[in-house]
């Protein structure tokens, strides 16, 4: 059984309309707003990954929370296939059935009591009523071993204490996809994770952008991961989009200091070239 969703799986876009969202916060008598988005526009395509850099304050989550429904915009709005989005009610199940979230903590992300299976055969009974239990599990194992957690079997019936922050989070990923998302929005998510294990879940990520025709919104503060495994990059800086283009584009010729600043607070070029050609040979890439 396919775990793709139906024929209209990897058409239309996600659309992020002027989105703006001030936060009040009182003290005492007197109330200050937080600007924390002011007017951010991009728009997601199926296959293609645009990433959101910045440091930690800079709205990257608030833009994530809203495109998932988590917050509302102040002012603004979503679109998804070009028309607005759902915000309660059937609508709003059919659009987290298109637009899932992979978070950044692994651990924190899944429940404790719950087993591993548990996690991926809710979300699929909730938007997918019409299978059978048998037909539920089922599609949750090939989930398993399409996150690369093999045999799917061992490791339906663990729970999340007893696998790694990499294997964790490799689940979260399978959790995104069990209801058929179209769209991923991935909150820095290998910022938690050993160092030696990140590449594997970003070239995860990679390969389920391109065989199942994902869009997907990279959040990361880290540029250089954002250049090798992203079409497009956007700047965020305190709320505002300073910068925006093809990635390497804005890494190697970047306009704005906010983006100079952060490259000189990424691993040196050597690096970069080393993870390059890592990223390339685990992908097939020749040439």
């Amino acid at each position: 059984m396919s775990i793709k969703a139906d024929a209209a799986r990897g058409t239309g876009t996600l659309e992020a309309r002027n989105l703006t969202k001030d936060f009040h916060l009182r003290s005492g008598f007197k109330t200050t707003v937080l600007h924390a988005v002011k007017d951010v526009s991009f728009t997601l395509e199926p296959g293609r990954t645009v990433a959101l850099v910045g440091e930690s304050g800079s709205g990257k989550s608030t833009i994530a929370r809203m495109l998932m429904k988590l917050e509302t915009p102040t002012s603004g709005e979503i679109l998804l296939d070009g028309k607005p989005s759902g915000t309660r009610g059937g609508a709003l199940e059919r659009y987290r059935s298109d637009v899932q979230m992979v978070f950044q903590d692994p651990f924190a992300s899944l429940n404790p009591f719950h087993t591993i299976v548990h996690h991926l055969e809710r979300p699929i009974r909730l938007h997918h009523p019409e299978l059978s239990r048998a037909e539920v599990r089922e599609r949750a194992v090939q989930l398993l071993e399409r996150v690369r957690l093999t045999p799917g079997e061992s490791f339906a019936e663990r729970r999340p204490h007893e696998l790694s922050g990499g294997q964790r989070q490799r689940v979260a990923i399978a959790r995104a996809l069990a209801p058929g998302a179209r769209f991923i929005v991935a909150d820095e998510p290998v910022s938690m994770l050993d160092v030696s294990i990140r590449l594997g879940v970003l070239n995860l990520l990679a390969d389920l952008q391109r065989e199942e025709n994902l869009g997907v919104l990279y959040i990361t503060h880290d540029l250089a991961t954002a250049r090798h495994f992203s079409d497009e990059i956007m700047v965020l800086y305190k709320g505002d989009v300073v910068e925006r283009g093809p990635a390497d584009e804005v890494i190697l010729n970047p306009q704005h200091e906010y983006t100079t600043t952060l490259l000189g607070a990424a691993p040196e070029p050597d690096n970069l070239g080393k993870l390059r050609d890592e990223v390339r040979a685990e992908l097939g890439i020749v040439g």
